[in-house]
């Protein structure tokens, strides 16, 4: 078994609770659905933030949200402000124990996140 990392990012509207919520619940879906990992086989989560969303810790909604990642250690941390950058992201760094191979790792991109990998569609 390897532990390996499943990466995700969506942009959102507005810095509200609501809108970093709905993007949260969203991307883990997404990033579940695609990936079909056991939420038990979780290292540990990553969140980062453009320096525009400071209304909510995306971690506090993946708790409140997702009941069986009341164990999973998470962080959030701020993305480095980068000139011409992309701007209100929310990024996701999940990592998993599992069997699969780096190329069988499928990374989520959405909304104007999107344009972040292209490389990966």
């Amino acid at each position: 078994m390897f532990q390996r990392g499943i990466r995700g990012a969506i942009t959102i509207e507005e810095n509200t609770i609501e809108s970093v919520k709905e993007a949260t619940i969203e991307l883990i879906s997404e990033m579940k659905k695609q990936n079909n990992y056991d939420e038990k086989d979780i290292s540990n989560v990553i969140f980062t933030l453009t320096d525009d969303i400071d209304c909510v810790y995306p971690a506090k909604i993946a708790r409140e949200e997702f009941s069986s990642w009341k164990f999973v250690p998470m962080m959030c941390f701020n993305e480095l402000k980068i000139e011409n950058s992309l701007r209100k992201c929310l990024r996701i760094l999940i990592t998993i124990n599992t069997d699969l191979a780096q190329d069988q790792i499928k990374h989520v991109y959405l909304k104007g996140a999107a344009n972040l990998r292209k490389d990966l569609k």
